[in-house]
């Protein structure tokens, strides 16, 4: 069974009558990638960003389409709606909280270690008189 980005990407190709060739060329990316990732049943992990431009771009799709359903082949869930419209989404959020309901418990609790000492960080501390 074909996960949701070989399922994009050939529908895309079937719908247009591309060729992995013109997308790669549309998008700027290697060839090599566009077959990869319309031919690849795993997807082990997130492709780069500038790899999901690139596809989005050659395709003739939203960037956003495009990264959910890499996230979705890598087994991650990306909340919130893409009909939402909401320009203050960050696909990144998304793509972290999803991220960390696969980690361990004692993971989960390092990460949020590091994002409380974050935000420490990034609010200004009045000094004390």
């Amino acid at each position: 069974m074909a996960n949701a980005l070989q399922q994009l990407i050939r529908e895309r190709l079937d719908r247009k009558g591309w060729s992995y060739g013109e997308v790669a060329r549309r998008g700027e990316i290697p060839r090599s990638t566009v077959h990869h990732l319309a031919t690849t049943e795993r997807v082990v992990r997130m492709p780069q960003s500038a790899t999901l431009e690139g596809l989005s771009k050659g395709l003739e799709l939203p960037l956003d389409t495009v990264r959910r359903a890499a996230a979705e082949a890598c087994g991650i869930h990306v909340y919130g709606s893409p009909e939402a419209g909401d320009a203050a989404a960050d696909p990144e959020v998304d793509l972290l909280i999803a991220s960390v309901q696969k980690l361990s418990a004692d993971d989960r609790r390092h990460v949020a270690a590091l994002v409380e000492s974050l935000l420490d960080r990034s609010t200004p501390q009045t000094p004390e008189k």
